[in-house]
């Protein structure tokens, strides 16, 4: 089974509202196995940031600027997903954008449910922790995965913590019926999470404490506004203000 672990980073929180995707990032795993293969694009949106998510992304538009548009990185994105499961947190988010990218282009690509499968790591969270917070920062230390990293949202980061987070989430489902390995089986899914984790330094931005402030304050700002910040909940906020700090 081949499966692709997808996080992408946008210039807002609606596509709806003409918003695009500016950075994709993904991780292959073949039978629950990392391969090494990944793929990983920063994009020019051709349009501003909303408030908040450049603090989010840490990227900026002058950064962006030389980087290809979608349209010229299309046909290797779906080379690299097409005909494999996708692993996404909050599918429904990530996918939204790709098909509002893929219709900005013509019908020729059709959507990505057409080419892939979905497989939502938010609702497998839910339904193993009911009624807990399950953003992804949030399983990373209940999975007990190092993400103390991850200052700012970077779409391959996240997605191989994802990957890691997914296989220790999903690595009992034999007891449940979902699968039958072996005890080989299982020994090879550890060390699949050992492989992943030493398979080379992950991607990191190195930001400054003002920037940190700027991008907790955000946050903070996003929540009052809203009531509810996708990126992340009150609790990992303030876990990830604690450990800038004690840095």
């Amino acid at each position: 089974m081949r499966q692709v672990v997808l996080d992408t980073e946008t210039t807002g929180l609606s596509w709806e509202r003409d918003n695009r995707v500016v950075e994709i990032g993904c991780v292959e795993l073949i039978e629950r196995r990392p391969t090494g293969r990944t793929f990983q694009r920063y994009l020019n949106p051709q349009r501003d940031f909303e408030p908040g998510a450049q603090e989010v992304t840490g990227l900026s538009l002058e950064f962006l600027a030389d980087k290809p548009c979608f349209e010229e990185v299309v046909e290797d994105f779906l080379a690299f997903v097409d005909g494999a499961e996708l692993i996404i947190h909050n599918a429904a988010f990530d996918i939204g954008f790709l098909d509002a990218e893929l219709a900005r282009l013509g019908r020729q690509h059709g959507c990505m449910r057409d080419r892939v499968r979905v497989e939502d790591s938010l609702e497998l969270a839910r339904r193993r922790y009911p009624g807990q917070r399950n953003s992804l920062d949030a399983l990373c230390r209940r999975l007990g995965i190092d993400n103390s990293h991850r200052q700012v949202h970077g779409a391959l980061l996240d997605a191989q913590l994802l990957a890691e987070a997914y296989l220790a989430l999903t690595a009992g489902q034999s007891e449940m019926g979902f699968a039958s390995e072996t005890r080989a089986d299982a020994e090879q899914a550890a060390a699949a999470l050992v492989a992943l984790a030493a398979a080379g330094p992950r991607p990191q931005v190195q930001v400054t404490d003002a920037e940190l402030e700027a991008h907790f304050a955000r946050l903070a700002a996003i929540r009052a506004r809203a009531g509810s910040c996708l990126w992340e909940d009150e609790a990992d906020v303030a876990a990830e203000r604690t450990a800038a700090v004690a840095a």
